[in-house]
């Protein structure tokens, strides 16, 4: 079985798949869905991107019952940014699931806004464990009616100490349930925690060695004062479109996003301290390629999705094997070919022995490059601006589309990804249309209202 339309999927959920181009499935997907689908437990390691989102969403969907204003299925994922990933694929995938209730619930947000949101009790909940112990314990959420339980990333959250939150979550779940878990890594504390709360588990394993092979991997030694300069080195002998530069510190992050600045980058810093819609606007302005460096700490590590990530940069080594495969999994996704370079002081090659002996394979040592005095950092070749409604207010992307190519009269490549959340939505526009765009947007009307519009990044 190796196609979505052989599985005994219900026809809104084949819909939803032809419209977003799924035909074939991963190996995850071929490998868990039957199973899944057939309401048994699955244990399954893969890495991110192998479309294991894809896979268990499909499961927590085809047994829902919107009618039932119940809550029927719990994502538990390790940080916000996989949190956010996951509920969008799967109002992608229900889409043609009438009023089919989607609630992401993470820290970071104030728990008011989340108590008025749960006035009505949605029918899928994607959120972090913190989060979901909170509001259980404040008897905001029922989990009498849950059908699937699916724990996304169980290795991460297991090392950020979430532990106990998942099994005092789990004892509030019903006996009868499936509970689906799925692993970068498979440890002895992971197959321990799925003997103690699943049922005769299917045990999926996908290995990473196709995927392996096309992440090309480079590291340099480096001393610590250089390492900025290093760093720009890179950037401006690979000049790639979008690049993830990983730093061991959020500190680190911010100094390395000014000095880039200061360079002429277009960067962002993400890390740990920023507000829920900073975070989210770093994140759009990345994705939809607004700007082509994120300089990140490892709260960014798991569940960022960036299509087409060209690089991978650590800055800093990461402290074991585990998180080097995490930081590098960024790019070389879905087929595509990716560069992962690693910068390498002398007092951190034991880190870098250890991740050699632990790969099984002597890793590639190469040279910084010196670029020429006349190469200039590469531009993006968006800008993003924001209109401030959202779902809330039945805003589509089909709708900010239509008022830029008919009234503002824009080309229809000069628009580019646009992200809308409940109230707020963000479009990427081709930097030679902006003005036009912004001024038009503006003078004009969306939907046949009128929405403050504003100026994310140039």
């Amino acid at each position: 079985m190796s196609t979505f339309s052989e599985l005994q999927l219900i026809e809104p959920l084949q819909r939803a798949l032809a419209a977003v181009d799924y035909a074939e499935m991963t190996p995850v997907q071929a490998a868990s869905l039957p199973a899944i689908l057939a309401a048994k437990d699955v244990v399954a390691q893969a890495k991110t991107g192998s479309g294991k989102t894809a896979a268990f969403a499909l499961g927590v969907l085809s047994t829902l019952d919107p009618i039932r204003a119940q809550l029927q299925g719990l994502v538990l994922c390790p940080t916000r940014e996989l949190a956010d990933q996951v509920s969008r694929e799967i109002r992608r995938l229900a889409c043609f699931v009438h009023n089919v209730k989607v609630l992401t619930l993470c820290g970071g947000v104030p728990v008011r806004i989340h108590l008025a949101s749960l006035t009505h009790q949605p029918h899928i909940v994607v959120g972090t464990p913190g989060r979901i112990l909170d509001l259980l314990r404040k008897e905001a959420l029922s989990l009498l009616a849950l059908k699937t339980l699916v724990l996304d990333e169980a290795d991460r959250m297991l090392d950020m100490g979430f532990a106990d939150d998942i099994a005092d979550i789990i004892e509030r779940t019903p006996k009868q349930r499936q509970t689906l878990l799925f692993s970068a890594t498979m440890p002895a504390q992971i197959r321990d925690f799925s003997r103690q709360f699943q049922s005769a588990p299917l045990d999926v394993t996908v290995t990473n060695d196709a995927d392996t092979v096309l992440i090309e991997q480079e590291f340099f030694k480096v001393e610590p004062e250089e390492k900025l300069g290093a760093l720009a080195a890179l950037l401006l002998e690979h000049r790639p479109q979008s690049v993830l530069v990983f730093c061991n510190t959020r500190d680190g992050a911010r100094m390395v996003a000014d000095d880039l600045s200061r360079r002429g980058f277009s960067v962002l810093a993400l890390h740990g301290e920023l507000e829920q819609r900073e975070r989210e606007e770093m994140l759009v302005r990345f994705a939809n390629r607004s700007s082509n460096v994120l300089v990140a700490s490892d709260v960014a590590a798991r569940g960022l999705d960036v299509k087409d990530l060209a690089m991978v940069v650590n800055f800093d080594i990461a402290s074991d094997l585990d998180s080097h495969i995490h930081r590098i999994g960024r790019t070389g996704r879905a087929g595509s070919h990716g560069v992962a370079l690693s910068l390498c002081a002398y007092s951190d090659t034991s880190r870098a022995a250890q991740i050699e002996k632990q790969l099984g394979a002597p890793l590639r040592w190469g040279k910084v490059p010196t670029p020429s005095a006349s190469t200039t950092p590469l531009h993006p070749p968006f800008a993003t601006l924001a209109v401030d409604a959202g779902r809330q207010d039945k805003l589509r992307p089909g709708d900010v589309l239509g008022a830029l190519t008919g009234d503002a009269g824009l080309p229809g490549d000069a628009v580019g990804k646009i992200d809308v959340f409940p109230t707020r939505t963000y479009v990427a526009v081709s930097r030679e249309w902006n003005d036009r765009a912004m001024q038009r947007l503006r003078a004009g009307q969306i939907k046949g209202r009128t929405f403050r519009i504003r100026q994310i990044n140039r």
